[in-house]
């Protein structure tokens, strides 16, 4: 549970809790059969209390598993997993074995096998979808009559839809009485506090155990026995924050803001103002907030833009009361609860009864906190502001459109804003010029992104060396590009704003200097984080993921892509996780897996097309191609990737158009478009030229060796390979050997093929691109390498350490299962791995290892020799006791 639902006194005591208490003792009785028992309630109210009672005073075996903290697929699963069976063998091989929601739910059955063991599982509501699932699943398989089984007792918040389990219970907590709250009071503390403090808590506290505990530990010793007044109100903000903030925090984003509107509506109600009940004070305990009209609510929700969608099942859950053409909180102590945590720039921006709508435009507006309040208010209100506020306005306008709006909107306004601010807020003209270029970079406008450096004519320093080398390097004018861009690069040490960061990363970028941008970024990153900046960690998260991409960092890209999609979420920044999803699918695209570049492109492009984000676009459609080239898919490829590569208005983004030729090249060739790969490849040695990007060199030999006739090829191949040495891209360098190495097999010299494909192979494998290594090994087995070659004694140094780790084992005699048990790997890992020793060796199978395994460096009787021993003489043991 969340907020003070686990601060609790120690044993733990109950009170007021006799029915709970009598339905958790019939599910654990000795003479039961199993069975499951629901337990609902509030955030405080006591679930994870009483189910800590109950695992305590079980006879048998009790586990008590919490929600995880995090809600991927099967998440929870893993959770309750590791909980029954820690370390055990069979559960790991259970839990990845299991497909589905039945398949997890025969997991589950399986693992308890009938035990009459109590489970506690607490906030089902946080776990994922999949694992309810088939946690439902397994409850339905396991309620046959007359059959003993575990005993399952979990806890949910009161909103949530609970599942139809024939034979369940289902309990519902509520408020204490007075006397229940007393003794919680007396038991909480130490000396027993004054009366006076006792009946005042117990008013206001409500019976709500949770916000009585939370006080109480506010409060201290002193106001509890008398000697110092209580605060006004001793139940405050920062207490029903404690109890809600994590409860309100696992709502959904509109469901929160909609909540928000009801409760500013409600407070208005009371002709209160506003400064002096931010923190939901006043005497008013647990009194609800007033009723509010729905057809009101519904207005100021549209006026503030705020979906109202959600409110049939807010009403549906409870968290909403619905009756006589009102709505009001049916807990009053929640309603309060998001008056406290609603921003307030949300305050702001929620209309408000009775007060003129363009008072209330300007007033938000004036504000410029956040981007929520671009959705107010008709043009006039905002003509009618100063010249700053307007400027701001503007400001908060464009950070919307650039977070989750069409990105050429969020250009024209931070243009506007820039131009406003330029002589009265300078920082923040400087800002709205820099996301106005970044808003027209992501729309893929060349035009507008000199638009948007030519408004800092007043600039001074770095910023202007910035504006004047990227608008030399837009205008193809390298020789002043360079060194003004160099400079920025050059001083980021000096820089300690994450927003000034972002800057030199991306001169650095646009130098090509990968490394630099990765580094650049990354201390962005570090300063985002330290400075809590929440808003602006998301577009760091991006840059820096295309920094690694850029980079061949392909792991750490897909690592910092997946934190970028978890940061976007909160804040409401759909342009971003787009960007995200297509780098997800650019490094699916590397490692071969499929429906996975499917997956993110599609979620990327969803967003992108509509809001016009042509870089993520053509990350997105380049990921696709990428995929389907690796498939096999030559033409299909080329078609899609031939409006990537076509300059002008209609093609590709300008800054990957020459990026995503050498792909273009290879798929054209490969399906017959050979003078439109040969167009490309002439424009794109121009552009290699120029020194913009590490690889590009050895990315242009492979294409004129595919291009090339007879001979020649094997010239351009060889001088591919030479280049990609220097440059440190490891993937493309395999993909050029598995391009030399199928020109050889297919001019039928398959002994100078092998070598290519084995070295290719072996990268690949060691990238886990798994669909471009079974490619590898399908023409690593066509020129007979991989099914009767000779073993390549010498090859054993170019294995991985893992690799001939598990071959030393192997050639020992240690079976796949043996191996995984020692080395805490998958049967699997280590047939993949050993797959790899086999192709890289030359070699048929495992008999043939011990002639060419290497020695092992470790003394005999160490750890290697002795661990192989043990797994053999294990072996043999678990032999013996079978016969």
């Amino acid at each position: 549970m969340s907020g003070a639902t686990h601060v609790t006194a120690p044993g733990p005591r109950l009170y007021d809790r006799a029915a709970e208490l009598a339905a958790v003792a019939r599910l654990t009785a000795p003479a039961g059969d199993g069975g499951i028992l629901f337990v609902t309630g509030g955030p405080g109210e006591g679930r994870s209390v009483l189910l800590a009672r109950a695992a305590d005073d079980f006879p048998g075996r009790a586990h008590r598993i919490a929600a995880p903290g995090h809600r991927a697929p099967w998440s929870g699963a893993r959770a309750l997993f590791a909980a029954l069976a820690p370390g055990a063998p069979e559960a790991r091989r259970a839990l990845r074995t299991a497909r589905g929601e039945d398949g997890l739910a025969t997991a589950v059955s399986g693992l308890l096998g009938g035990l009459p063991v109590l489970v506690c599982l607490d906030d089902l509501h946080l776990w994922d979808a999949h694992s309810r699932a088939a946690l439902a699943a397994a409850w339905r398989r396991d309620r046959a009559p007359g059959r003993p089984g575990p005993r399952w007792l979990v806890s949910a918040a009161r909103h949530h839809r609970l599942p139809d389990v024939p034979g369940a219970e289902t309990v519902r907590l509520g408020r204490l009485g007075p006397a229940g709250a007393r003794a919680l009071l007396r038991d909480l503390c130490a000396p027993p506090p004054a009366p006076p403090a006792v009946r005042r808590l117990v008013e206001e506290a409500a019976g709500h155990p949770g916000v009585l505990v939370s006080a109480v530990r506010r409060l201290g010793t002193a106001r509890l026995a008398g000697d110092a007044p209580l605060p006004e109100p001793p139940v405050d903000g920062a207490v029903l924050t404690e109890v809600y903030g994590g409860f309100l925090k696992h709502l959904p984003a509109d469901a929160r803001r909609l909540l928000t509107v009801v409760a500013l509506a409600g407070r208005t109600e009371t002709n209160r103002t506003e400064e002096g009940h931010t923190d939901g004070g006043g005497r008013e305990g647990a009194r609800r907030l007033p009723g509010v009209a729905v057809d009101a609510v519904l207005g100021g929700a549209r006026a503030a833009g705020v979906p109202v969608e959600p409110l049939d099942g807010l009403v549906a859950d409870g968290l909403l009361c619905r009756a006589d053409g009102l709505l009001r909180f049916e807990d009053p102590f929640l309603g309060r609860a998001v008056l406290v945590s609603a921003p307030a720039s949300r305050h702001h921006g929620v209309r408000r009864a009775g007060a003129p709508r363009p008072v209330r435009t300007a007033s938000a507006l004036a504000r410029g906190e956040r981007h929520r309040a671009d959705r107010l208010g008709p043009p006039a209100a905002v003509r009618a502001l100063a010249p700053t506020a307007r400027g701001r306005s503007h400001l908060v306008r464009g950070l919307a459109a650039l977070a989750g709006g069409p990105v050429m909107d969020a250009h024209e306004a931070l243009l506007r804003a820039a131009e406003l601010l330029r002589d009265r807020a300078p920082a923040e003209a400087s800002d709205a010029r820099f996301l106005a270029m970044e808003a027209a970079w992501a729309g893929g406008d060349v035009a507008a992104c000199l638009a948007a450096l030519d408004c800092g004519g007043d600039a001074g320093g770095t910023e202007r060396d910035f504006l004047d080398g990227l608008g030399a390097a837009l205008t193809v004018r390298l020789g002043e590009a360079r060194p003004a861009l160099a400079r920025v690069v050059a001083r980021d040490g000096a820089e300690d704003d994450p927003r000034l960061l972002l800057r030199a990363g991306s001169a650095a970028l646009v130098l090509g200097d990968t490394a630099a941008a990765a580094r650049i970024h990354a201390r962005a990153l570090a300063r985002a984080r330290a400075e809590h900046r929440t808003a602006l960690l998301p577009r760091v998260l991006e840059h820096l993921a295309y920094a690694e991409l850029r980079a061949g960092r392909y792991s750490r890209a897909a690592r910092t892509a997946r934190e970028g999609l978890r940061a976007a979420e909160p804040v409401e920044q759909p342009n971003t996780a787009a960007h995200q999803h297509a780098v997800l699918a650019l490094v699916a695209s590397v490692t071969g897996d499929g429906p996975a570049v499917a997956e993110h492109a599609g979620l990327a492009l969803g967003t992108a097309r509509p809001h016009g984000l042509v870089q993520a676009a053509t990350l997105a459609e380049w990921a696709l191609a990428r995929d389907e080239l690796g498939r096999g898919l030559a033409a299909q490829a080329a078609a899609r990737l031939v409006p990537l590569v076509r300059p002008g208005p209609r093609g590709g983004h300008f800054a990957l158009r020459m990026l995503v030729v050498p792909c273009f090249v290879e798929a054209a060739v490969a399906s017959g478009r050979t003078a439109e790969a040969r167009s490309a490849a002439g424009e794109y040695a121009v552009w290699a030229a120029q020194g913009l990007d590490g690889p590009a060199p050895a990315l242009l030999a492979r294409c004129r060796a595919l291009l090339a006739q007879g001979e020649e090829a094997a010239y351009w191949f060889g001088e591919a390979v030479r280049r990609h040495d220097g440059c440190g891209n490891d993937f493309e360098r395999a993909r050029t050997l598995l391009a030399y190495g199928t020109w050889l097999r297919r001019r039928r010299r398959p002994g100078a093929a092998r070598e290519p494909l084995r070295d290719a192979l072996v990268t690949f494998e060691r990238a886990a691109a798994d669909g471009w290594a079974d490619h590898a090994r399908s023409e690593l087995r066509a020129t007979g390498g991989a099914v009767g070659g000779t073993a390549d004694r010498t090859a054993w140094g170019l294995l991985t350490p893992q690799q001939q780790r598990i071959a030393r084992f192997a050639a020992r005699g240690a079976t796949n299962r043996e191996i995984a048990d020692r080395l805490a790997l998958s049967p699997r890992t280590v047939d993949h791995h050993l797959r790899g020793v086999f192709a890289r060796l030359g070699i048929r199978s495992r008999v043939e290892l011990p002639g060419v395994a290497g020695p092992d460096p470790r003394a005999p009787g160490q750890d290697g020799g002795t661990e192989a021993k043990g797994l053999v003489s294990s072996r043999a043991r678990r032999s013996a006791g079978s016969s």
